[in-house]
């Protein structure tokens, strides 16, 4: 496993962040499904579930870190955010069921959890990018789906 650490300045569109959309660019290319695009319209499991079993290759999952984030970063578009570990499981169960096996997806968060083993994910690359200060790392983790669910 791969573990980069490289310092930049914090930004709310987390995808313009250099050393991330480096690592987008790189592992993604511009072709990639995104459940929390941003301006953020529409509830993530919904839109997975639009998906067949096996026909996605490369997704972004970069869901909004708390209830706080999701009202600063995307208004209020009359979307409950659900902070429930129930939710969480059926978002990364959506994404096992329509990734290919050998499929990407690129995690963002404040922890290196990612998709996980339990969906059939391996985590081949970390990048840990720190903004200083009071700011909390972004840490970017990147996983290949490896074993059918």
């Amino acid at each position: 496993m791969k573990i980069t650490r490289v310092w930049s300045m914090p930004n709310y569109r987390t995808f313009t962040i250099k050393p991330i959309r480096e690592l987008l660019d790189r592992v993604l290319g511009n072709e990639y499904v995104n459940p929390f695009p941003y301006p953020f319209e529409r509830d993530a499991l919904i839109f997975l579930k639009e998906f067949d079993n096996d026909s996605v290759t490369k997704l972004a999952f970069d869901p909004p870190y708390s209830p706080r984030q999701l009202k600063e970063m995307y208004g209020d578009v009359g979307l409950a955010y659900n902070t429930k570990a129930s939710y969480w499981s059926e978002l990364k169960q959506e994404i096992s069921r329509i990734m290919k096996h050998d499929g990407v997806v690129v995690s963002f968060g404040w922890n290196s959890g990612g998709i996980g083993k339990k969906y059939g994910f391996e985590i081949e690359e970390i990048l840990l990018v720190p903004h200083g200060g009071s700011h909390n790392d972004t840490i970017v983790t990147v996983e290949k789906r490896i074993n059918d669910n």
